[in-house]
């Protein structure tokens, strides 16, 4: 049944283009800002890496953003609407983990490579080229399958909503995008990604207490929860305990757990982009930011899915809802529309403004650390190492615009060409487990046992592959006798193939470790990688490069305790993941799991309001910290700018040689202090 869109086109274009252009002039605004005033020149390493400098609290929100995907929104409203409350759990805490654990991954790539661009570079100074090349097909082919998913559930929200065409928005999506990332390189993702996730917070809390408190069709929890009960009466739920929807044990939502942990340990351990963030954080801030990050980011699909899919389930049955008196069809729910229908059941046009910007913060903000993890592997993986090995500072800024460019553009079109092969975001979602995950061990083993050698480490991913694919395609035909999208996409096929990826490096890794031997490395090639040369550009825009952030020279003492404190901090992360991995996985559910305890009014009211709580104190680690951990750097840069404009102090001042701050008074005509933080992590007032 074709359902009107509750917004003109215009709608559609004004939101897609009109934002997309307000992120992307603001972003080249603010990187000419910080070059300005901050000598935060875009050099190659700036834009890759920005310059090692960032803190917790914008690693914390840059984590979260990368990890919100169009996924995360409706995937997991779907999964609600299809299991009940389990779904949105399973959903949560399936990746929350990944996240947590990428933490231990996150500390030792600091320890061991701390001049890394990506984790492939680390791949090839350990194993050399045949590894290498291995791995930059399943990093790809990560990022493209991220990218997809993004590009396919956004758009495909995007025209239900507005009437757009699904390939406009494929296309256009990713145009703002592009052109900030390009012009302000990962710096530009970390801010924008604070204010994507910040508006996406509110529009999650308005949601939640519209369902929850002020709605006049639901507004209240005994509301919900009573209609909850009626949809089980009406359609109960085959493998949850006592068909209901309001229970923890739910076979198809255990199934789908399973899928989803599994998947997504492929695409953060394999993700280039979460490498680039870790690469990025100043050595004392990437433990907690990722921590930060991975807790804050488990309220969003909880309380998320919690709100929207169970309002869908609860409104369906009213004549405001969409599809009234009709169920959604799998292939809605599949697409993704869960989410915007109850946004429009509940709040009508403007539940439709809000789910159009929510989606678009979801997927242009995902998308930019997609596209900065591609533009480094093809710069220095690619370029770099195979093309050009002596590769100015000028070249390798030069190419990674390039392939920002050409990435966005091919991406686009892949999606446009998956939405017309019928290829939907909840397809794309459980299939990337089966394509990806047989690679997570071994890169895992990369930076965390010495004895792992070249050859389990070039063979294991491509045999983990083989294996997976034959499982999922002999599970789909013996179970369906087809090899369709609906067949193959089933949960299944899709269980076999996703355990077989990830669960086949047991095998095969102890196999080549008995042909070939335990390796005996030293850890010595990885801390051989160096920065890129950017001397060049320094000399162009007449600035010292040792004034760039993360460009000074470190002394060997400053390595030394910078080391000290990555080690404690890599136990640290060892436990606290542990500890977590544990309560969100076991602790939490499982009581509920295995009683089958089917929630009361209570309960589920208790429940819902934890969510929303969790959800707050999200709001306040990765929308206000970020900006009080930055107030100082803030407010001498607002004091720079009003300076220049008032023509009191002109900014080249900051860049002059004989330029000095002393404690506690001004010299060299009021010149404020240069802020710069080492590697330690000590900020420190250096004279200019």
């Amino acid at each position: 049944m074709a359902i009107a869109p509750p917004l003109n086109v215009g709608w559609g274009y004004g939101i897609v283009l009109g934002l997309g252009a307000v992120f992307a002039f603001g972003m080249i605004l603010v990187t000419w800002i910080l070059k300005r005033y901050n000598h935060e020149l875009q050099t190659s390493e700036m834009f890759s890496t920005a310059g090692r400098t960032v803190k917790s609290g914008l690693v914390a929100s840059a984590v979260v953003s990368s990890w919100t995907w169009a996924a995360t929104l409706l995937q997991s409203s779907g999964i609600a609407y299809r299991y009940g409350v389990s779904g949105p759990f399973w959903y949560a805490s399936g990746a929350t983990v990944q996240i947590l654990l990428f933490a231990t991954i996150a500390i030792e790539l600091k320890r061991r490579a701390p001049n890394a661009h990506t984790f492939l570079e680390v791949i090839r100074a350990r194993y050399g080229t045949p590894a290498h090349i291995v791995f930059i097909c399943f990093g790809l082919a990560t990022n493209i399958l991220v990218t997809a998913m993004l590009l396919t559930g956004g758009s495909a929200v995007v025209s239900s909503l507005t009437g757009m065409p699904t390939a406009a928005a494929c296309f256009l999506l990713p145009l703002g995008v592009v052109m900030y990332t390009m012009f302000g390189g990962i710096k530009a993702t970390f801010l924008t990604d604070w204010v994507h996730t910040f508006i996406l917070l509110i529009i999650i809390l308005i949601f939640a207490f519209t369902t929850y408190a002020t709605s006049d069709i639901l507004g209240s929890p005994q509301a919900v929860f009573d209609l909850l009960v009626e949809a089980t009466a009406r359609h109960p739920v085959e493998g949850n305990a006592g068909g209901s929807y309001l229970t923890m044990r739910s076979k198809e939502g255990a199934i789908f757990f399973v899928i989803n942990i599994v998947g997504n340990f492929g695409t953060v351990f394999l993700d280039n982009g979460y490498y680039n963030k870790a690469i990025a954080a100043s050595p004392v801030h990437a433990l907690p930011g990722y921590i930060m990050g991975g807790i804050s980011w488990f309220a969003i699909p909880w309380l998320c899915a919690t709100t929207m899919g169970l309002a869908g389930l609860a409104l369906e049955s009213n004549p405001a809802f969409p599809t009234y008196p009709e169920r959604m069809s799998d292939a809605d729910v599949s697409a993704g529309l869960v989410l915007p229908y109850a946004a429009v059941a509940l709040l009508g046009p403007g539940g439709a403004v809000c789910t159009l910007l929510i989606v678009f913060m979801a997927v242009t903000s995902a998308s930019s650390a997609e596209l900065i993890a591609v533009s480094s592997i093809f710069t220095y993986d690619i370029y770099q190492t195979y093309f050009n090995p002596g590769a100015s500072g000028k070249r390798l800024i030069y190419m990674s615009h390039a392939m920002v460019v050409a990435f966005g553009l091919a991406m686009a079109s892949l999606s446009t060409g998956l939405h017309y092969a019928g290829i939907s975001m909840g397809y794309l979602y459980v299939l990337m487990g089966v394509i990806i995950s047989s690679a997570v061990i071994p890169a895992t083993l990369t930076l965390m046992w010495a004895g792992h050698n070249k050859w389990a480490a070039t063979l294991t991913p491509p045999c983990g592959f083989a294996c997976a694919v034959i499982a999922w395609l002999v599970t789909a035909s013996k179970t369906c006798g087809k090899l369709d999208v609906d067949c193959t996409g089933s949960n299944n096929p899709m269980l076999a193939g996703n355990v077989m990826a990830l669960l086949s490096p047991l095998i095969f890794t102890p196999i080549f470790t008995l042909i070939f031997g335990i390796d005996k490395y030293d850890w010595q090639s990885m801390a051989a990688i160096r920065k890129g040369d950017d001397h060049d550009l320094a000399a162009e825009a007449d600035i010292d490069l040792e004034m760039v952030p993360g460009e000074a020279v470190t002394t060997e003492e400053a390595m030394a305790m910078e080391q000290t404190k990555l080690l404690r901090a890599s136990k640290i992360a060892k436990g606290m993941t542990i500890l977590l991995t544990l309560a969100l996985l076991i602790l939490w559910p499982m009581p509920l799991y295995g009683t089958g305890y089917v929630f009361s009014e209570k309960f589920f009211a208790g429940w819902v309001i934890v969510g929303i709580i969790w959800l707050i104190g999200s709001l306040m680690c990765v929308g206000v910290f970020p900006v009080w951990e930055g107030r100082k750097e803030l407010l001498f840069t607002f004091k720079a700018i009003y300076l220049d404009i008032t023509g009191k102090q002109h900014p080249s001042r900051h860049h002059r040689p004989e330029a000095t701050y002393v404690e506690g008074k001004e010299a060299g005509n009021e010149t404020p202090p240069v802020v710069h933080e080492k590697s330690s992590g000590v900020i420190e007032d250096k004279a200019t």
